[in-house]
């Protein structure tokens, strides 16, 4: 059931519906009803394993609250395996087992490797730790356990960012669900706006992108440089527009029912370096490897040698994380890299004065994004390549067959290109200048309906028609 659906939009009437008419305690079981029908229409036989890890972290977080040290750890280590093993067993067993096959092979060792046909649970990653920082953070006496389990199944289910995020905390999530919530007009505008605004990232832009990025990308693909940069630029922008649009539509449908989702994504293209791009991009994601496995490896408080030890090993497992292939380790080794590399040349960087005069200052800072955008790019290539056979021809073809013969095929994709993310461009300005991501919602009335009224035509007109299942339902 995906967001950018009919079915769905039945299924949120009929939900919202209730919700009105219903008191704090009903509303809460009828959400969390509506969650189980909502994942269980992917495939109802993976709600077993929601199942499973609402109850091991119910009971493990009771049991870390009220035993004594060496029982605390004792319950965090099975609630940690568990997931663990859950998540492994399902996004990871066949990759591990082909890649030790293939190494045995490099030695001469041949073996047919055990291969299950696996089907990967939309959206494990995300609840799996989403429900690991509950009990972590008892542990660390952040948090206090909740004795309401239905409340806390549904804190682990709920339907708006279940499947793709974001990664919510249950010390920011879950009172709201134990509070009574009000209808409030000012969260249904705001809510109506994001919903609005994300599926016009969705529908417009990144789907639009994909008819781009995909031939380009396909295994039968013949490469050549300015079709390779052209869709690696597409790629760029529709991954952006496709998980931000998802985080964007998942804030309104809570802001309609009165809760607060966090902000995933924060005009993340307008950094200028790689600590800054992880305060933007996917911002649930990156704190919590921050909080839950890069300062626990000690951080930056232990040497540099620790600290670069540290940072590696984070964004290694932050690209694992991300799909069972080793294009996605890649990625994470190359976030790693640039930014050991970063703070490597900080100090130098630092030293740079900025320009005096306020035209060739913002020239400057233009020039940084501009550069920055395209290390970024190159991550994203890594991250798109079907295989490293694929990445290492788009690489070889972006640097040594920059052949525009054919150029009027570029120019239709370069047209397609601009037309599709122009106001997009803009918008992300406003936002950025005036240092709020609801400035459009915040503008005069007129302005805003002449805007959604365009807005509307595009997606009428030059909308995707299919619905197209989000990037990151994959990972």
């Amino acid at each position: 059931m995906l967001f950018n659906s009919l079915e769905f939009a039945l299924f949120f009437g009929i939900v919202f519906s209730l919700y009105l008419f219903l008191d704090h305690k009903w509303q809460n079981r009828m959400l969390l009803g509506a969650s189980y029908i909502f994942y269980g229409a992917w495939n109802w036989k993976f709600l077993s394993l929601i199942a499973i890890s609402t109850v091991l972290d119910y009971m493990c977080g009771l049991k870390i609250h009220t035993s004594e040290n060496r029982k605390k750890k004792l319950f965090l280590f099975i609630s940690v395996f568990g997931n663990l093993s859950i998540l492994g067993f399902f996004k990871y067993f066949n990759f591990f087992a082909a890649s030790l096959t293939d190494l045995l092979g490099y030695f001469g060792l041949h073996l047919d490797p055990f291969m299950l046909r696996i089907i990967l649970p939309v959206g494990i990653s995300f609840y799996t730790f989403q429900t690991m920082s509950y009990t972590i953070d008892i542990y660390r006496r952040k948090l206090k356990p909740t004795r309401q389990f239905l409340d806390f199944a549904l804190f682990v289910a709920f339907f708006p960012q279940l499947v793709a995020g974001p990664i919510e905390r249950a010390s920011h999530l879950l009172p709201q669900i134990l509070s009574p919530r009000k209808f409030r007009l000012d969260y249904f505008y705001e809510g109506v706006y994001l919903i609005f605004w994300g599926l016009y990232l969705k529908i417009f832009i990144a789907d639009n992108m994909s008819r781009i990025v995909d031939p380009v990308f396909a295994e039968s693909a013949t490469y050549n440089g300015p079709m390779t940069l052209l869709a690696l630029y597409a790629f760029t922008i529709q991954i952006f527009c496709d998980f931000a649009g998802y985080s964007n539509i998942a804030r309104g449908l809570g802001r309609l029912m009165g809760f607060d989702i966090m902000i995933n994504f924060n005009l993340p293209y307008f950094a200028t370096n790689p600590r800054e791009f992880w305060r933007r991009w996917h911002i649930s994601l990156s704190q919590w490897l921050r909080d839950y496995l890069y300062i626990p490896l000690g951080g930056n408080k232990k040497g540099t040698f620790i600290t670069y030890r540290n940072l590696v090993i984070t964004m290694l497992l932050g690209g694992l994380w991300h799909g069972a292939a080793w294009t996605f380790v890649l990625w994470g080794a190359y976030h790693g890299l640039i930014l050991i590399i970063h703070r490597l040349i900080e100090p130098w960087l630092s030293k740079i004065p900025s320009p005096e005069n306020a035209w060739l200052n913002k020239i400057w800072f233009l020039a940084r994004v501009i550069f920055f955008f395209h290390v970024i790019c190159l991550g994203w290539l890594i991250f798109r390549a079907q295989s490293l056979t694929q990445l290492s021809q788009m690489l070889q073809c972006l640097f040594t067959h920059f052949d525009i013969a054919n150029f009027p095929e570029y120019a239709v994709a370069l047209k397609q290109l601009c037309i599709y993310a122009s106001l997009l461009f803009i918008i992300q300005i406003f936002q950025y200048k005036k240092d709020d991501l609801l400035v459009l919602f915040r503008m005069k009335p007129a302005f805003q309906a002449a805007l959604y009224t365009f807005m509307f035509y595009c997606l009428l007109l030059l909308g995707a028609v299919s619905s197209a299942e989000f990037i990151y339902f994959q990972f």
